[in-house]
């Protein structure tokens, strides 16, 4: 659990941006921990390094840079998004530094959770295998949607900020860019099912992929309550919300509202 430990105190300092803005923890802190962890694995670990856990490595490069990039693009360019989400989102001014720092740790916590399986075959040595190739395929395919996703986003909020998006992936599921990461994170688990040496590398692999899955249904739930509030007596939303599911394409799941469980 030593390189584990590392990824994990990697993670801390990516992510002590929050610290600025609390909710860095969890958004541009997300993605610099996310893309650190994986250049980190790549110095700690140069010298049994195979090609697939390479190939992982930088997928969560790639993953990092594209997320965190986008978002503090979004953080500096975007008046409009910065001045809604002021009255949607708490400042945090007033937040205790007991409450910053438990964030902070949880957060980090379960990005190196998150990352786990690549971190687990590296310490296990257990180099690259079929898993690992079906993983990182799940996972370049939900990074592809998701970075499709917030292309699509931005281009339709540019032609009519005021209506809400149903163009592109956003006609087959409301929250394609939700949907891209949970694919993402779907293929690292996948790809390090059969390496894990002891229950505890699987609790912790579990925990991680299931965090983010939590995490990013409560993300679904506060954008439905949003969107709910800026457009729930257009006729056109309406129509598309139920006819459109929210996370999954296919499956019939068209609200979360209602799950007040999921506060992520």
């Amino acid at each position: 659990m030593l390189l584990f430990v590392a990824m994990l105190a990697v993670a801390l300092v990516f992510s002590a941006v929050g610290f600025k803005k609390y909710v860095w923890f969890i958004s541009i802190g997300y993605g610099l921990s996310i893309a650190a962890i994986g250049a980190a694995l790549l110095i700690a670990a140069r010298e049994q390094l195979t090609a697939g856990v390479v190939c992982a490595c930088i997928l969560f490069i790639a993953y990092g840079i594209r997320l965190g990039g986008y978002l503090i693009f979004r953080e500096l360019r975007s008046s409009s998004y910065n001045s809604k989400m002021k009255t949607e989102i708490k400042s945090g001014d007033g937040m205790s530094m007991v409450a910053k720092c438990a964030i902070w740790i949880t957060a980090a916590l379960l990005y190196a959770c998150q990352t786990s399986p690549v971190i687990f075959r590296i310490a296990n040595g257990a180099g690259g295998d079929a898993l690992l190739v079906v993983g990182m395929v799940i996972s370049l395919v939900g990074l592809v949607v998701e970075s499709m996703a917030d292309l699509q986003k931005n281009a339709a909020k540019k032609v009519n900020p005021g209506r809400f998006v149903d163009t592109g992936l956003f006609r087959i599921v409301r929250c394609p860019n939700y949907f891209g990461e949970m694919l993402f994170w779907t293929g690292v688990f996948v790809g390090g099912i059969s390496i894990y040496a002891d229950p505890l590398q699987w609790i912790v692999a579990l925990l991680g992929y299931l965090g983010i899955i939590y995490v990013m249904f409560g993300g679904a739930r506060r954008l439905e309550i949003r969107q709910n509030k800026s457009y729930g007596d257009d006729p056109e939303y309406q129509r598309y919300v139920k006819t459109t599911p929210i996370m999954i394409p296919l499956i019939p799941l068209y609200s979360v509202e209602k799950y007040k469980w999921l506060v992520a």
